[in-house]
């Protein structure tokens, strides 16, 4: 936590020390506020990388260290709720006109069922169309 304590501090300072010296220079507050935010994102990733590194991998080994120690809890319920919803898709499959023979191994579905349109009725060419032609 020390480093990222103290990257954060250096670059509220660079931040600081742009700032007064853009003031100066009577760009504005508000303008020189931004530029100051801008320049001193840009120095802290290319000059910065050793502390910055540092603080990433502290943080990376307590996130670690957390994983392990919550990788002993185990989900009671979930069997239970795989079975539950294993058995809510397969009626979903069934409603939706899925039909499995285990006997035959063969698969029927409905005219209609996702993904698929009912077939059409072959147009008469003799019969005027709706748009006219």
């Amino acid at each position: 936590m020390r480093e990222m304590v103290l990257f954060a501090v250096i670059r509220l300072v660079l931040w600081a020390g742009i700032w007064w010296v853009l003031t100066l220079f009577d760009v504005g507050v508000m303008l020189a506020g931004v530029l100051a935010a801008l320049i001193a994102m840009l120095i802290s990733i290319l000059f910065l990388n050793r502390v910055r590194d540092a603080a990433a991998m502290r943080w990376k080994a307590a996130d670690d260290r957390r994983r392990e120690r919550h990788a002993d809890d185990v989900d009671v319920d979930a069997e239970a709720e795989d079975s539950f919803l294993d058995a809510e898709a397969s009626a979903a499959d069934g409603a939706h006109g899925t039909d499995i023979t285990e006997e035959s191994g063969s698969t029927t579905a409905s005219p209609a069922g996702p993904g698929q349109l009912p077939e059409l009725p072959a147009e008469d060419p003799a019969s005027p169309s709706a748009d006219g032609r």
